[in-house]
């Protein structure tokens, strides 16, 4: 269907389908996140649908957790790349994106627990973009001595962000903690940490030397 400027519109029974594939998503974040172990009845239930309509859009638990890891990977790497841009000092980089991502790293902490189960090769290979962004910023770190050697970047990165998933798993109130204790990680010292986690504009800068 198209409109008079002839751009495609979308009919009812489309944008009805893609509002119920998205609540179906939105809700399985949330049956995922108290239960990592739950079913697509019992997604289905809580999204108020059948299976047969879950299944209709997810044909297996993997499509959807595939999906679940996309929208994830799409919304982390999208504040990555626009990071990446700036000339900031890298540890203000990895702060701004702790604040930004953290409703993000929240919402998606249950693939935090999948990747360790069944699911792990997909969803290891989806973040795969993630992954070596991140490995970028911490070598950028390493490179300007902002950040420390005693990992290779990839896995310093890695143990990094793995305390942020875990923070936000235990104390969803905000993401001070998870940025002072990844900084912390990171090797940056205690006082610029702390300064970083407060979140003030001019400490974008790289740190006195």
């Amino acid at each position: 269907m198209c409109n008079n400027d002839g751009v495609p519109t979308e009919s009812p029974r489309t944008r009805a389908m893609n509002e119920t594939r998205d609540r179906i998503l939105d809700v399985a974040l949330d049956v995922l996140g108290a239960n990592p172990d739950a079913g697509m009845g019992e997604i289905a239930s809580a999204a108020s649908v059948v299976r047969r309509t879950v299944y209709g859009h997810f044909p297996s638990r993997l499509d959807l957790i595939r999906t679940l890891t996309e929208r994830a990977v799409t919304e982390m790497t999208a504040v990555l790349t626009e990071l990446a841009a700036t000339d900031a000092a890298a540890d203000a980089m990895w702060a701004e994106f702790i604040a930004h991502v953290w409703p993000v790293t929240h919402r998606y902490r249950v693939l935090l627990a999948l990747r360790r189960g069944e699911y792990g090769a997909a969803i290891h290979s989806l973040l795969g973009p993630v992954d070596e962004l991140l490995a970028e910023l911490v070598r950028r770190g390493q490179d300007s001595d902002v950040f420390a050697r005693h990992l290779p970047a990839d896995i310093l990165s890695q143990i990094a962000y793995g305390v942020v998933f875990t923070i936000a798993d235990n104390d969803p109130s905000g993401p001070r903690a998870a940025t002072i204790t990844s900084l912390l990680m990171l090797g940056v010292p205690e006082t610029r940490a702390i300064t970083l986690a407060a979140g003030h504009p001019e400490d974008l800068r790289a740190p006195a030397t």
